[in-house]
């Protein structure tokens, strides 16, 4: 336990901070899993839906600080390369 009152505060604030970044890290994780499920099923349609908001997830957590922009980009590559294999 912290024994000072601003290290009482950082401690808080490190949890609050946790929550925020696993809350967006399993957003992302689980709009990647949505794409990846619609392109197993081969469904053209849900794919093309779920890449979007996949993508916009993805951007909103690299604005918000949660993820690295190479880490998204990396992301961001998978999924299209998955998309373009469903398709060919």
């Amino acid at each position: 336990m912290p024994n000072k009152k601003s290290a009482e505060r950082r401690v808080k604030i490190a949890e609050r901070n946790r929550l925020y970044n696993k809350y967006w890290t399993s957003r992302c994780k689980t709009a990647v899993k949505k794409l990846l499920q619609a392109v197993e099923a081969k469904d053209s349609e849900t794919a093309h839906k779920v890449f979007n908001e996949a993508q916009s997830v993805i951007d909103k957590a690299v604005v918000k600080g949660v993820m690295h922009k190479n880490t998204a980009a990396r992301r961001k590559e998978l999924m299209s390369r998955r998309m373009k294999a469903m398709n060919a």
